[in-house]
């Protein structure tokens, strides 16, 4: 009767661990790969659903979107963001996929600012400039996270005054919020008690063919800006703000991503491909569509929103086939779409354009909202 007795405990034991175990996500992740801990924060893996079936997952380690399943013309759900299955390659591959870059997306001159007199110095990691807040920017660190519903994601970074040389000590947070029109409306907020720069924003790549094997030249995109940022050959912006009509930069009449990437056009040789700042049209109104994307395979359709003065095109350049990303596949040149929602590079160098400036007392505020729908 006791080994009877024994036996049963340890069945029930066995059962109650297996059922507590957490289920893989609809994209085929594995919670139990995303957790471990990280500069005393708890890093997991946070999934949101709402009652339409999409689901986005996101990790606090960089605050980074690892998957997102949307729902084709032909019914079936499609993963459209690029990442890594496991949090070991977020850990120790040096990407951007999915993450929320701060204190300053995009790069600053030489890594170098002047406050109130003062020379800022900051790293120079990308081709002499400061890129995505530096060498460890806020993409490469845990923000702590608190799921506030099932359908609602808080992060939250505190930054101490120094982090990567950027003045003041910063209190930032992310809220993802997934709502039953299929979208992902991403606000961002930041605080701080020393005058500072902050440029917020999240630097999913995106391929709507849910095929990330192939690349995006066949996407059909369409930017709401008749005016560009062009930058030099270390990628920094020239100070200039130049009409698009009458060159491959421009995307008013939507067309083909490939279409015109390897004409021989200066600035696309300065890019390697289209990775600059459109100055967009909406003015800071978040309810007209500042991009549009489109993939003719599946029929997903990308809207993107936002109040902040421009956005980043970036289609994955540097991409080459040595990144093995979700399922195994690698990732080749050109097989996403990075649509970054920004002030524009370089801003708290060139105080004509809209400023970055963030001083004691004020709130930073920016949103981003990323809506999917279909077209057959």
């Amino acid at each position: 009767m006791k080994k009877r007795t024994l036996w049963a405990g340890i069945a029930a034991f066995l059962t109650v661990s297996c059922t507590q175990q957490p289920a893989a996500t609809l994209s085929g992740l594995n919670p139990q790969d995303f957790q471990t801990t990280i500069d005393g924060v708890d890093i997991g893996l946070f999934t949101l659903k709402n009652s339409k079936g999409m689901e986005v997952c996101i990790t606090n380690f960089g605050g980074r979107i690892v998957s997102i399943m949307v729902p084709g013309r032909d019914g079936r759900m499609h993963d459209v963001a690029l990442g890594f299955d496991n949090i070991h390659d977020y850990m120790h591959t040096e990407t951007d996929f999915g993450a929320s870059i701060g204190r300053y997306a995009n790069r600053i001159n030489q890594g170098r600012f002047v406050m109130d007199g003062d020379t800022v110095q900051l790293p120079r990691n990308n081709f002499g400039h400061c890129l995505h807040g530096g060498t460890k920017g806020w993409q490469y660190q845990p923000y702590i996270a608190r799921q506030v519903d099932s359908t609602t994601l808080e992060l939250t970074r505190v930054s101490p005054d120094g982090d990567q040389g950027f003045p003041g000590n910063v209190t930032a947070k992310v809220l993802f919020k997934l709502t039953e029109d299929n979208a992902i409306d991403i606000r961002y907020s930041a605080t701080t008690d020393r005058k500072t720069v902050i440029n917020m924003t999240n630097h999913s790549y995106f391929n709507l063919s849910g095929n990330p094997a192939q690349p995006v030249y066949n996407d059909i995109l369409y930017l709401n800006a008749d005016y560009y940022t062009p930058v030099d050959s270390t990628f920094m912006t020239t100070g200039e703000i130049l009409p698009v009509a009458g060159t491959p930069m421009d995307f008013t009449t939507p067309k083909p991503i490939g279409q015109d990437i390897n004409q021989d056009f200066a600035q696309l040789k300065n890019g390697k491909g289209y990775d600059h700042n459109w100055v967009l049209n909406t003015k800071g109104n978040v309810r007209q569509v500042a991009a549009r994307l489109k993939s003719p395979d599946t029929g997903i359709v990308l809207e993107v929103y936002t109040n902040e003065p421009g956005v980043q095109m970036y289609t994955g350049n540097f991409l080459d086939g040595s990144i093995t990303g979700k399922q195994g596949i690698a990732y080749p040149e050109r097989s996403a779409v990075v649509l970054e929602t920004q002030h524009y590079p370089d801003s708290p160098n060139k105080p004509e354009w809209p400023s970055a400036v963030l001083e004691p007392g004020q709130t930073y505020a920016s949103e981003c909202i990323f809506k999917f729908s279909v077209e057959q």
